[in-house]
């Protein structure tokens, strides 16, 4: 069991601690030293024996310290109410001696506390604690010749300010290095991420670059050879088979790596293992992952393939179209066509139905693709695949601006749909069509 490392004694002290501690010293001070002690030569006239003589010089002093001591307890829960509290109590504390001036030693708990709200709050909100702490001083100016306190011709306000500027400048010097210190941290954590990616992508593509050289090569050879010596062509479909299953292994590791998913892969534990009826579906769902060979890349004209060799391989899959086939932006019909491979893949791995339909609709302004079975398979079986099938299909409609559903369904088996919005110019493009197609009617009528 790993134990964190604990903080230093100073750190482990609350502020309020140490504004508490710094307030009351100062309060404590001039009680002991000219009021509880005996009478010496030393006198003050700050601090007067008799300054405390009367009840409401009393009541005032203990009504401060009460407030000093909640502003301490509730300075980091509620900043601006203790802030506001200990304000409050420093003047109260210096009605009650009957001060001219609000003493810099009993200021000096304010700035600790201005300096804590400074390093922990945005700088609006400390700006406007410094300017209640500097506003402090000619208010309790204008309260001392209201109740008619005497002047001793001593003006501190000047050096009070400027340990307020000081204790604000300190505080927000430490929020700096410590907003500094953070993205630091965030850029590093970026960077880490990035190398680890950029280091996985570079692996993927050495093991991918590597394995389809050898499979062009095994396949390349028995093109040549299989007329003429088929064992050499059927070793080296052997070896094509082998090194594709071993690729396709390698990129589901790093794959899940990518996702950082720790998920179980033991879906079928509750029956028990039949090693032909795996194989069988494992081929037919690797028939189904495969592309398109007549084209670049795979779209919604390779389904008829598809649907082909799906059904050879022993689950029937009928297409229907609804609308009018056009041709679509190519990250759509490729979007399209992966969904319709995954989910027919699904269908093999999962259901245990014998036949799926696939509708896909063209709308004016969106494409709709829905793959429904009456198997037994349900969303959370389909997600248990290592390929993370549905989550890749909810990702990739997510950055179309689409929308995504897959789920068991009312009547039984599973259906999976999805609608991937077009852009304006397909639609423009088929009004236009539309429209050149009526007018050319209308002319052939009229000649």
């Amino acid at each position: 069991m790993s134990v964190s490392p604990s903080l230093p004694l100073l750190k482990r002290i609350s502020p309020g601690l140490w504004v508490g501690l710094v307030w009351i010293a100062a309060a404590l001070g001039p009680i002991v030293k000219y009021v509880l002690m005996p009478p010496r030569h030393e006198y003050s006239l700050s601090y007067p024996r008799q300054g405390l003589d009367p009840l409401s010089a009393k009541l005032l002093l203990a009504i401060a310290f009460a407030l000093v001591l909640a502003g301490c307890v509730l300075l980091r829960r509620r900043t601006s109410l203790g802030y506001g509290l200990l304000l409050a109590g420093t003047v109260a504390s210096t009605l009650a001696w009957r001060q001219d001036e609000i003493p810099p030693a009993q200021y000096l708990g304010v700035d600790v506390a201005l300096c804590y709200v400074a390093a922990t709050r945005p700088r609006r909100s400390s700006l406007n604690a410094a300017a209640a702490a500097l506003a402090t001083l000619p208010c309790y100016v204008l309260l001392r010749q209201g109740l008619g306190i005497q002047d001793s011709g001593v003006i501190p306000e000047p050096y009070i300010a400027l340990t307020v500027v000081i204790g604000w400048l300190v505080g927000n010097s430490v929020r700096q290095s410590q907003l500094h210190t953070e993205e630091l941290h965030t850029q590093a954590a970026a960077q880490a991420v990035t190398a680890e990616r950029l280091r996985i992508a570079r692996e993927m593509h050495d093991t991918v670059a590597h394995s389809i050289g050898i499979i062009a090569l095994q396949a390349g050879a028995a093109a040549r050879v299989i007329e003429t010596q088929p064992d050499k062509a059927r070793e080296a479909m052997v070896a094509v088979e082998k090194t594709g299953r071993e690729t396709l292994s390698g990129l589901r590791r790093m794959l899940g790596a990518l996702r950082q998913a720790d998920r179980e892969a033991d879906r079928e534990a509750d029956r028990e293992p039949d090693p032909a009826a795996d194989e069988a579906a494992d081929k037919a769902a690797d028939e189904a992952r495969k592309p398109a060979p007549l084209h670049p890349a795979a779209g919604l004209a390779d389904v008829e393939r598809l649907a082909t060799t799906t059904t050879a391989a022993g689950v029937r899959v009928e297409v229907w179209w609804q609308g009018r086939r056009r041709p679509l932006p190519a990250d759509i019909d490729l979007a399209a066509f992966r969904i319709i491979q995954e989910s027919v893949t699904n269908v093999v791995r999962h259901s245990g139905a014998d036949s799926c339909r696939v509708t896909i609709g063209y709308g004016e302004d969106e494409l709709t693709i829905e793959v429904r079975d009456r198997g037994k398979g349900t969303c959370a079986d389909a997600e248990h695949d290592t390929g993370y099938g549905l989550i890749g299909m909810r990702e990739r409609i997510t950055l179309l601006h689409g929308h995504f559903t897959a789920g068991p369904r009312r009547g039984g088996g599973f259906l999976v749909a999805a609608r991937l919005p077009l852009p304006a110019a397909t639609a423009t493009a088929t009004t236009t069509a539309a429209t050149t197609a009526i007018e050319t009617k209308a002319e052939a009528a009229a000649g």
